[in-house]
Parts: C-alpha cells; sequence; structure tokens
C-alpha cells in the first residue's frame, strides 16, 4: 500500500475516533439542554455546591429582589430569606400572586397560602416544586429562569428578629385562612392584592409589626390612577420598600453585601396558563422601577434619582454575581468584589445619582457617573464588575 494512501486511512481513522469521542462528550450535554430551565426539566447540578460556597458568609438573612418582566412598568417582585443554621436551611416568605380568592385562579394554581414558604435553592434554581403541583414556576420556584433577583444580604440580625419575622409570616397566613378583614396591618380582606396588600406590603409589615421596625413607613394604597400604571400614589413598591429596609438595617448598623443571581437567558418555557405565551427567554428582564417617570418608559435607560440610587447603592454593596454557564449548564460565581460599606456607599450613590439625574433632565450627553447607567435597565449592566467599575469604587 503506498504511504500517502496509508496515512490518509490513518487519518480518516484517527478524525472518527474524535468524531465519537466529541459526540460522546456532546450528547448528554444536548439531551441536558434540552428542556433545561424550564418546569420539571434538567437543572443545574452543583447547586448545593454553590450555596454552601455562598453560606460560608454568616449571613443572616437575605432580602430578594425580583427584576420585572413586562416592557413598562415593572415593579418586580420582593421576598424575604431567613437562614436557620440549626436547621441547614433557608427559608423564603414570599407573597402568593394568586391568593386573591379570584375564581378565575382557584384552579391550576397555589393559593393554600398567601404567605408562601419556600426553601431558597427551590425559590432560585430548582425546577421542581416541593410546595405543590400548582405553584408557579418562575414565581414560587426557579426564578433565575425567567428573571433576575438581587438578593441583599444582612449580618448581625437578633435571633429573636428572625423568630419573629418567621411567626408574623404564619400569623399572615392564619388571617388568609381565617378569611379575616380589618388587621393591625391591613384594611380590608387578607387575600393578596396587588395594590393594597402586596408583596412589599407583606414583608414591610412583618418587620414594622413582627420585628419590632416601629419607624418604618408601611402605606395603604389609594384610588387608582392610570391605565399603564397599575399602582396608586400610596402603594407599597417592592424597590420603594427594599430602599427603606436597607436604611433600617444601615441604622441599626448591620452589615450588609449583595448578590446578584443572574437570568438564565435560554428557557424556552411558556407558562401554559398566561394569557401572552412568551418563552421566559424573551421576557423582558428590567431592574425593578420605583414610582417615577421612569416607571412609564418602554425601554431605555432609567433616569429618575430614586431608581439611580438604588440603582448605585446596590452596585456599591455588590459582592458576587452568580449565573448558570450556558457551555456546561452549571452555576458559578461569576464575578466578586469587595462590597462598599453601608455608609460610604449611600454616599458615593447619593453624590452619582444627583448628578447623573440632573444631566439626563438637562438632556446633554455625558459620561454617568455611576457605573453602567448608561446602558439598558437589563439585569447585567450594574454587575459586570469591570476594572472600570472597580476603579470607580476606589475613588
Amino acid at each position: 500500500m503506498p504511504w500517502d494512501i496509508r496515512k490518509s486511512g490513518e487519518r480518516m481513522r484517527m478524525r472518527l475516533v474524535l468524531w465519537f469521542v466529541a459526540l460522546a462528550v456532546l450528547l448528554p450535554r444536548l439531551a441536558a439542554a434540552d428542556g433545561f430551565g424550564s418546569k420539571g426539566g434538567p437543572e443545574p447540578a452543583n447547586i448545593e455546591q454553590i450555596a454552601a460556597r455562598l453560606r460560608e458568609d454568616p449571613y443572616d438573612l437575605e432580602l430578594l429582589i425580583s427584576f420585572g418582566t413586562s416592557k413598562g412598568g415593572s415593579a418586580g417582585h420582593i421576598a424575604l430569606a431567613l437562614r436557620d443554621d440549626a436547621a441547614g436551611d433557608e427559608v423564603v416568605y414570599s407573597a402568593n400572586f394568586y391568593a386573591d380568592r379570584d375564581p378565575a385562579h382557584a384552579s391550576g394554581r397555589y393559593t393554600a397560602d398567601l404567605m408562601v414558604a419556600i426553601p431558597k435553592q427551590e425559590y432560585l434554581f430548582k425546577t421542581v416544586s416541593t410546595v405543590a403541583e400548582t405553584a408557579s414556576f418562575g414565581l414560587d420556584f426557579g426564578e433565575i429562569y425567567k428573571r433576575s433577583v438581587i438578593g441583599v444580604r444582612v449580618y448581625g440580625v437578633p435571633a429573636a428578629d428572625k423568630a419573629a419575622l418567621a411567626t408574623y409570616f404564619r400569623r399572615i397566613n392564619d388571617d388568609y385562612h381565617q378569611q379575616r378583614s380589618n388587621t393591625e396591618y391591613h384594611s380590608g380582606p387578607i387575600r393578596y392584592d396587588y395594590l393594597r396588600l402586596n408583596c412589599a406590603k407583606t414583608i414591610g409589615a412583618a418587620f414594622k409589626f413582627g420585628a419590632g421596625y416601629r419607624d418604618l413607613a408601611v402605606t395603604s394604597a389609594g384610588v387608582l390612577s392610570g391605565t399603564r400604571v397599575v399602582a396608586a400614589a400610596t402603594a407599597n413598591i417592592p424597590t420603594e420598600m427594599a430602599m427603606k429596609l436597607v436604611s433600617e438595617w444601615g441604622r441599626r448598623n448591620y452589615g450588609m453585601d449583595v448578590v446578584l443571581y443572574k437570568k438564565y437567558r435560554g428557557s424556552t418555557y411558556v407558562d401554559p396558563q398566561e394569557e401572552e405565551q412568551v418563552a421566559f427567554r424573551d421576557l423582558p428582564d428590567r431592574f425593578p422601577s420605583v414610582l417615577s417617570l421612569d416607571f412609564r418608559r418602554e425601554a431605555g435607560a432609567y433616569q429618575d434619582y430614586d431608581n439611580l440610587l438604588a440603582m448605585y447603592l446596590l452596585f456599591n454593596l455588590g459582592k458576587y454575581s452568580v449565573r448558570v454557564n450556558e457551555q456546561i449548564l452549571l452555576l458559578e460565581i461569576e464575578r466578586s468584589k469587595d462590597p462598599m460599606p453601608y455608609a460610604v456607599a449611600l454616599q458615593a450613590a447619593e453624590r452619582d445619582a444627583r448628578a447623573d439625574s440632573e444631566k439626563f433632565r438637562r438632556h446633554i450627553e455625558f459620561r454617568p457617573s455611576g457605573e453602567g447607567i448608561s446602558e439598558a435597565p437589563d439585569n447585567t449592566h450594574l454587575y459586570y464588575f469591570t476594572e472600570d467599575a472597580e476603579a470607580k469604587l476606589a475613588r
């Protein structure tokens, strides 16, 4: 056999071997990717390892602020995770959007509790619910497949406060089960209401009446106004409640840092019960706005002072960003940085928000003082942790 023919045959056999090796490696990944990030589908295999890494920091609770998924006003959602090292777990308490006693939600939706108690890793990363088959994917579990979540982790919270918060959430559930009305925390029937008894109000009420945060402002909704802005001037808004709580923790000298759990952008899941049939990957992922002119923006960068303040402050407190690596479908701590102390973070955020909002108001071109605010308000620009951002933090 001529030398060149023999060499050609060897090369062909080598290519076949390499092709079979590549196929053996890729097929499991392709199979895993099929349905990954969908209800009941595959999920990252290393959830507990990443959770254990994050739990090496001795935080006591975590305020979870979910991004909005609408094009216009995106208020998002707010929930609270309480850490219990004795039980080796963290439990998220989240107001149930479907616990409104609307007959349309009586079938196919979970309505047993107003305040749903969910294991934190399930709330963020799991694709199967341990609460109920009717729990809502992307709301009650598997949040990151639908939207990003900011976690404000708080250190130094007394154990008695955590116990009081859990007790108060159980009290709200009892009021809901007994169909009570007109309690200390709410005037009217105890059931979910987007304006009057929403996620922000239930979390705020637990801190105010349960943990004794007497100066915390928890308001009651007034009359509806507007068509797209489905909120009254006195309604509780998730980001506004988050900022109030952060301020309360700052006054108590509690430590704080922030973790950004980034949206997985490949989920093809479509909630069959939603009126608009849109895949999770195609939903907007907007920083949750305060009630402002920004609330009516269809797209584009936020310009309101209060939104800029919240965005800059959370960036300054940022420590980790966590994402699904889309090549290997595992969770990873993407980037990390040293968070600013709260007082320093707030001072810098106030300075930059004041300067940038004024320049936005004057419609002039400028380089924003705050990190990433010139980009569209999606889930990524605050937490790239670029060298430029780190340089700004060192100012």
